[in-house]
């Protein structure tokens, strides 16, 4: 569906905001995909689809879906938990929007500060619906939690998720082999996973990366002048490599390895071994730059978290620009 930059251009400002491993998932996937599940024609095998979000706060409970023009919607999930952890925050979320007929894909970030009514509770971050519930019902149930309430947010209804963690990029990122990365700028290594990386600086170029070292680049986000975009584009750099190198024709060798450790790198899905293959199918000739990518335009301002209670820095949004972006691009 090749649209040229210059016509995207003009409908609107496309936003790269890709979380730091929510897009090596997808990579891998296109990767996996190719190899050896090729007998797993998606247009079969997404003719029935869950739906664990309906998009409608009065019916979101899980039920099967007949796909009446094969679409569907898979939400991507990183996680800030670390190991050892009970539960994490949901700290970047993306609905990915996938027509198999038309070969079409839309995705849109969802900022994580986004105040949400959380029942029994009050008012709140996003961020914090995924936290509060697996700390007091279980991981699964947290996942599920915030799952529902992105869905409730945006109106979308949720078929598939995938859920992971910096570590899970790490193990991506290094499944595949070092990774080439084009950093678009100096970058200050301020909040570190890893202490003996502290105060250290990355300059602006091409480096050969680990996954170590790909994990702290996008993970940093407090020395940058842009903040949280400046992030983004990190992310958008790291992506980049790690397509590279997964979609290399030196890695074919590795593939049967990778799509046996999948469930390695994730920390939760409702997808199976073979949806993943399946889905790797539809997308595996997929060109990055036809993705279609939209943002959430919200309003911070200072509003009372009932949780906390006191006073913090949330994201408002408009609804009559989210309905908009919904109905437009992420239902039939």
């Amino acid at each position: 569906m090749g649209r040229s930059d210059s016509k995207k251009g003009k409908k609107r400002k496309k936003l790269k905001i890709f979380g730091y491993s929510i897009l090596a998932i997808i990579v891998v996937l296109l990767a996996v995909g190719g190899y050896e599940y090729y007998q797993l024609q998606p247009s079969n095998h997404f003719k029935k689809v869950p739906v664990v979000g309906t998009g409608n706060t009065k019916d979101n409970n899980k039920v099967d879906s007949e796909l009446s023009n094969s679409t569907f919607n898979i939400l991507l999930i990183g996680s800030d938990e670390r190991k050892g952890d009970k539960a994490g925050h949901t700290d970047s979320m993306m609905i990915v929007h996938i027509d198999l007929k038309k070969k079409e894909y839309h995705a849109l970030s969802i900022p994580r500060d986004t105040r949400v009514h959380m029942d029994g509770y009050g008012y709140t971050k996003l961020t914090s619906v995924q936290y509060i519930t697996q700390a007091t019902k279980g991981k699964q149930q947290g996942v599920e939690a915030a799952v529902k309430a992105i869905s409730e947010l945006t109106g979308i209804p949720i078929n598939y998720y995938l859920e992971t963690n910096y570590w899970g990029l790490q193990g991506m990122v290094d499944a595949v082999g070092n990774v080439n990365v084009d950093v678009p700028f100096d970058v200050k290594l301020t909040h570190p996973w890893y202490k003996e990386n502290k105060g250290k600086t990355i300059t602006a170029g091409t480096h050969k990366m680990d996954g170590k070292m790909v994990t702290e680049l996008v993970h940093e986000r407090y020395s940058l002048n842009n903040g949280e975009y400046g992030r983004q584009q990190l992310q958008e750099a790291a992506l980049k490599g790690i397509a590279k190198s997964a979609l290399s024709p030196s890695n074919i060798t590795n593939l049967p390895s990778l799509a046996n450790s999948m469930s390695d790198f994730l920390l939760a899905t409702n997808m199976t071994k073979s949806d993943m293959a399946s889905l790797g199918l539809a997308v595996k000739d997929i060109d990055l730059n036809s993705i279609q990518y939209h943002q959430l335009h919200g309003e911070n301002k200072k509003m009372y978290n009932d949780i906390l209670k006191a006073n913090d820095s949330e994201v408002i949004l408009d609804p009559q620009e989210v309905k908009e972006i919904a109905n437009k691009y992420f239902t039939d």
